[in-house]
């Protein structure tokens, strides 16, 4: 018969534990606080914990890190009724094998307890970002898709593998990647976030790898560039999509060896640099046009993490909203004490295209509105287009779509999808631009690229 210890400072909690895993045939034993927690561990040797993280005395993280310094096999699954991501990556980054948040379902619990004794032993550590803590962009969540995410950060924070982040614009991959930052090894050592996308494909060579003087004109001096600032540290590349392919092959030998040249320079530098990369582009697809190195693709695609947009974890929207209006109330010396149902409500049938971004931008100048002690749907005049909008805009464009997709069909011939995909960008380039009075900034911006990205394609024409 398997053993459960069960660790939490209320006695309803751990009767209930004891009633529902004693149906299932497990042993249950209970400790009420972290200290009577690592004597039975010793003691009776469990063979899985699940444990309150809130506890009164040593908490439950503290108590994590004892019980596994003790017995580094023991698995361990954390719970709580307040899901923070710090949390979650801390118990992970200690060992837990996984994350409970109260209150849960019964055959949910069940199944995870089945699981765990399994597995036997799996690092996995999980939490979400609270609300109560300090000033600081954090990232909100408890769905399960979210909470997966913290494990991961978990388990791969303190390596220095490669790690590509994935998600729309908006979504966090800054913070995820900061996340990895915090929590690793080197975090006595610079963080370096370079936009990929913002700066020109003139500069960006110098900005990351530096130059030497007379490099190029107005390089009146030697410049020291990210990579050498960043020696021992990690370097953030956002937007890594829209890298142009001759620097990429620069970043594919310091990925390879540590070693690069300034611009301009014959110097061989080293430099021990962590790099986390984001997109929100498909580089399958940009590699299998030739647009992003094959090997590059590899060597960024060690760990991946994909974040959801936030239409597919809606349950995470009261969260974040609770969380922005106290961020707010601090920043703007409001005191807002909640929404009203009806805003909330139409939060959950908005299809948010600009994510989490797009809400901070909607709760914050609702707040600066804001005139009584409930944001309401007054304070946010600029909130509209819900989901059903959208996908009624998706509809169309697939009704008008159809027709050609069947001609071209038809037609046949051996190249049909390249050139069918290249004319259709042809097309969608040339309306944008129409649109747009030529307008080279405003066209980028319409069709969601960078201006460096739409040049490109420009010339291919």
């Amino acid at each position: 018969m398997n053993k459960i210890l069960v660790v939490d400072d209320e006695k309803g909690v751990r009767h209930s534990f004891r009633k529902i895993l004693g149906r299932c045939g497990y042993d249950v034993i209970t400790a009420e606080n972290g200290t009577e927690a690592v004597e039975k561990a010793g003691s009776e040797n469990p063979d899985l914990v699940i444990m309150d993280v809130t506890m009164p005395g040593m908490d439950g993280l503290e108590t994590l890190r004892r019980l596994k310094s003790g017995n580094h096999s023991l698995t361990v699954i954390m719970m709580t009724a307040y899901s923070t991501s710090e949390r979650a990556i801390t118990a992970m980054k200690y060992g837990a094998y996984d994350y409970l948040t109260k209150p849960f379902d019964n055959d949910a619990l069940i199944s995870l307890v089945r699981k765990a004794i399994m597995d036997g032993k799996m690092s996995t550590p999980v939490t979400f970002e609270g609300i109560d803590e300090e000033d600081g962009d954090r990232i909100i969540g408890r769905s399960p898709v979210m909470l997966n995410i913290f494990k991961k950060i978990g388990q791969v924070a303190e390596t220095d593998v490669t790690v590509l982040l994935r998600g729309e614009t908006g979504t966090g991959k800054e913070l995820i990647a900061r996340a990895l930052y915090h929590h690793s090894r080197r975090v006595s050592r610079p963080f370096l976030p370079v936009n990929c996308a913002a700066i020109p494909e003139n500069l960006l060579e110098s900005e990351i790898f530096g130059h030497e003087k007379g490099a190029f004109t107005g390089a009146d001096a030697r410049r020291i560039g990210k990579f050498e600032q960043c020696d021992g540290g990690t370097m953030f590349l956002d937007e890594i999509g829209d890298m142009p392919l001759s620097l990429q092959a620069k970043l594919l030998r310091v990925l390879q060896d540590g070693c690069f040249q300034r611009l301009g320079g014959k110097e061989l530098i080293r430099a021990d640099v962590r790099i986390i990369a984001a997109t929100n582009k498909d580089l399958e697809t940009l590699r299998d046009r030739g647009e992003f190195r094959d090997d590059l693709y590899w060597r960024l695609n060690v760990v991946s993490i994909t974040l959801p947009p936030l239409r597919e974890r809606k349950d995470d929207i009261g969260d974040i909203v609770r969380y922005f209006i106290r961020k707010f109330n601090r920043e703007l010396g409001k005191n807002v004490k909640g929404i009203s149902p009806e805003l909330l409500s139409e939060f959950h049938n908005y299809h948010w295209p600009g994510n989490v971004r797009e809400l901070q931008s909607i709760i914050q100048r609702g707040m600066v509105l804001c005139q009584r002690d409930i944001l309401s749907r007054d304070d946010c005049e600029s909130f509209s287009q819900p989901d059903m909008r959208a996908a009624e805009t998706g509809g169309d464009v697939r009704k008008m779509l159809s027709g050609a997709v069947d001609r071209i069909l038809q037609a046949g011939g051996a190249d049909i999808y390249r050139e069918a995909v290249a004319d259709f960008e042809r097309l969608l380039i040339e309306k944008a631009l129409q649109l747009n009075n030529n307008n080279q900034a405003l066209t980028a911006r319409m069709l969601g690229i960078s201006r460096n990205t739409l040049k490109a394609k420009l010339e291919r024409r």
